[in-house]
């Protein structure tokens, strides 16, 4: 009796070392949360880059502005104003064109068939990718696609990586339209000040 319990232990123990070699990728509802919870992550740090450039483009517009229709005119009568002037709209004109390259919609140009989707050399989840496709090929692949679930899940986690891709490269344009206009500041009030207190010296 000893033996046999013995035994059974044995195979019990085995059963569930067998099942932790043969685990798979999780339940389905585990799964779908993970991605589900992802695309929304990523869904809205792209809608904050989008937002920040906005953000730039517009206060970065207003400064341009500002400068080019109050201070422009009065450069012959106040020839001070040169220096400051230059040095904010090189500064806001570097941002916002970073700016605008982080917002500007971007699409392969390269086309991709439906026969390199096969091959993995696309990612039909991937807005980039499919947007040269016909709806045809577009449902034949999404049919497919749906056929496999470790295929589907792969194309899922690559169509993640590759948003993740688009987003450091918004946040990467951000971060320098932020410096170049955090620089434009700095400078630009440093030297308006730096003009101001020559011209009080040369004044006395």
């Amino acid at each position: 009796m000893i033996e046999k319990a013995q035994a059974i232990e044995a195979q019990l123990a085995q059963a569930v070392e067998d099942s932790k070699k043969k685990k798979g990728p999780g339940t389905n509802r585990g799964i779908e949360t993970m991605f589900r919870s992802a695309y929304r992550v990523q869904m809205e740090l792209t809608s904050l880059a989008d937002n920040k450039a906005n953000m730039m483009i517009s206060i970065n517009g207003i400064i341009i502005s500002i400068i080019i229709a109050a201070v422009a005119p009065k450069l012959d009568a106040n020839p001070w104003l040169l220096l400051p002037s230059t040095v904010f709209l090189v500064g806001t004109l570097v941002s916002i064109i970073y700016a605008i390259l982080a917002a500007r919609p971007r699409v392969n140009r390269n086309p991709i068939t439906l026969e390199d989707l096969e091959h993995s050399e696309g990612n039909i989840l991937f807005f980039g990718n499919f947007a040269n496709l016909d709806k045809d090929h577009f449902t034949e692949g999404m049919l497919e696609l749906m056929d496999d679930r470790m295929v589907l899940y792969e194309t899922m986690i690559h169509n993640i990586h590759d948003l993740g891709l688009v987003l450091n490269r918004k946040f990467g344009l951000l971060k320098i339209a932020y410096s170049a206009f955090m620089v434009a500041l700095v400078m630009g009030v440093l030297s308006f000040i730096a003009v101001f207190v020559w011209i009080l010296q040369q004044a006395a």
